[in-house]
């Protein structure tokens, strides 16, 4: 999930205490290229008021020509767009694409408002859970997600869309790259905290980013690491650096990296292993160096290899596919 549809929900839950019925749009799948991945959402109030998005402008356009003209009434239907050459040409879908959408008429009852806090919940929260939809009757229901599996399942007349934490990116330390590393995460829609005791360096905290003025290390150990947390440590102070990672190791973050040459990395390793203790399971979920080999030499470059590469984990794409 990514920040946007973490403000669709929110926003989606306001309208639904103040007593508005609402649209809410999810993206199942998505064939040829796309604008949006599965699971990204698009909420619409009859006045046309409208948060998120499904394809950047002009699926949106055509949805809303599609409530003027009195259609999508149902509590739940799908919804393909693109699927002439045609259509495809007037909503300006690249490449072939077409996008298959769910799309929910709700009531603003308890039931929905409660349904929508889950999802609120989940999105902040530490575990995925399922949304389950019957497609006949416009039952909804959250589940525990247990088997994980795509954002998106289409099952006969159920659809089930799996509902995380928003991607958190924690930087343990502030430094150079560590605020460009900021910068680039909080572009691309993440959750960005950064953890550091040392005064001189929270004089200017990056801008949008939670700070925390404490050692990166009790932040996590606190449980602040979720299965969509990536931890980087770009200080290049062990004191800051080995601590954290040492606790990073012990959480479901996905992603852990700490910066440095490749014998710095050895000595690191080494490190952690004789004073810390860990095993050379936990000292392989470092990726050290860390980042892309891009041929990165100023703190920007580096920091858009890191960036890069916590989103090549994130989305499951091997180096070699690269």
């Amino acid at each position: 999930m990514r920040q946007l549809d973490l403000q669709v929900v929110h926003t989606a839950l306001q309208w639904a205490r103040k007593g508005h019925s609402f649209w809410l749009c999810t993206v199942l799948s998505t064939y040829g290229s796309a604008p949006r991945t599965p699971g990204a959402m698009l909420a619409v109030r009859a006045d046309g008021q409208l948060t998120g998005s499904l394809s950047g402008g002009c699926v949106e356009e055509a949805f809303l020509e599609s409530l003027a003209d009195g259609e999508l009434r149902a509590p739940t239907q799908i919804v393909l767009y693109g699927e002439s050459d045609e259509e495809r040409q007037r909503l300006q879908l690249p490449c072939g694409g077409v996008l298959k959408v769910l799309v929910e008429h709700r009531a603003p009852d308890k039931t929905w408002v409660d349904h929508l806090q889950g999802m609120y919940n989940a999105l902040l929260g530490q575990h995925r859970l399922v949304r389950e939809l019957d497609l006949s009757s416009g039952a909804f229901v959250l589940m525990a997600d247990d088997h994980g599996g795509e954002i998106a399942q289409l099952l006969n007349e159920r659809v089930r869309i799996r509902i995380g934490p928003v991607l958190r990116l924690i930087l343990a330390g502030l430094s150079p790259v560590a605020e460009y590393c900021a910068s680039f995460a909080r572009t691309i829609g993440c959750e960005v905290i950064a953890c550091d005791p040392r005064e001189e360096m929270l004089r200017r905290p990056p801008e949008g980013v939670q700070v925390h003025p404490v050692l990166p290390s009790e932040f996590i150990a606190a449980g602040h690491c979720h299965e969509a947390t990536a931890v980087v440590a770009l200080t290049h102070d062990p004191r800051i650096d080995d601590l954290a990672l040492m606790e990073a190791v012990r959480s479901p973050a996905f992603y852990i990296g700490a910066m440095g040459s490749r014998q710095t990395s050895i000595r690191r390793a080494e490190r952690l292993s004789r004073v810390g203790g860990l095993s050379s399971q936990q000292i392989a979920r470092i990726h050290m160096p860390i980042g892309l080999d891009l041929g990165s030499k100023t703190p920007a470059e580096i920091a858009l290899s890191v960036v890069a590469d916590v989103l090549r984990v994130y989305h499951g794409k091997g180096r070699d596919a690269l």
